[in-house]
């Protein structure tokens, strides 16, 4: 069975970002196809980028980074739950994403986003990142409306639909995970 991390991708005061995910990780533990755990990044303590070799040489000089690594190392896919700011995903996502490069690689990714209109600029701007990292995006997404899935911008209700578009996207990430598998093996000399 693979290992899905649910990653809550910002770390603002008062976010919805944890409901969301939470929302997530509810529905996703009763499918009992995937090992999933939610994954925030308040955890760990990732200021801008302050490593000397850039991620793609694979050196982590920081223990913060190193224990970063080994987390997301950990997981055969991904599902980011991420708001929009300005049209784009949230600066610590974004922070988080380029702290690392070879732990991303040949792993499926999906999408929940938020925001005035659903979150999904934000998404389209993580789609671009997801090739750079050699993560497979896939097409289902989440998108949750402000206006709709939230009263008064802040206490989570997500319409009944949502339900169905979570499945939906699990299935691709889970799918996809799968399939990447031998990639994956054969990056660690097992395949």
């Amino acid at each position: 069975m693979i290992k899905v991390a649910i990653i809550i991708g910002s770390t603002r005061p008062g976010r919805n970002g944890e409901a969301v995910a939470q929302w997530v990780g509810d529905l996703a533990t009763k499918r009992g196809d995937a090992d999933f755990e939610l994954v925030d990044l308040k955890n760990f303590d990732l200021p801008l980028l302050d490593e000397v070799m850039p991620a793609s040489t694979g050196r982590y000089d920081l223990p913060r980074t190193r224990a970063w690594a080994a987390k997301i190392d950990s997981f055969d896919a991904y599902v980011f739950v991420t708001p929009e700011y300005n049209h784009s995903t949230s600066g610590a996502l974004k922070n988080a994403l380029d702290f690392l490069y070879a732990e991303w690689n040949n792993k499926a990714a999906g999408f929940v986003s938020y925001g005035v209109n659903g979150g999904t600029r934000a998404v389209e701007h993580l789609r671009l990142m997801m090739g750079e990292l050699q993560i497979a995006d896939v097409r289902a997404q989440v998108t949750l409306s402000l206006h709709t899935d939230f009263e008064n911008y802040s206490v989570f209700r997500p319409a009944a639909q949502q339900e169905n578009a979570v499945d939906t996207m699990l299935d691709q990430v889970i799918a996809w995970g799968e399939a990447l598998r031998p990639l994956r093996e054969q990056a660690l000399g097992r395949g």
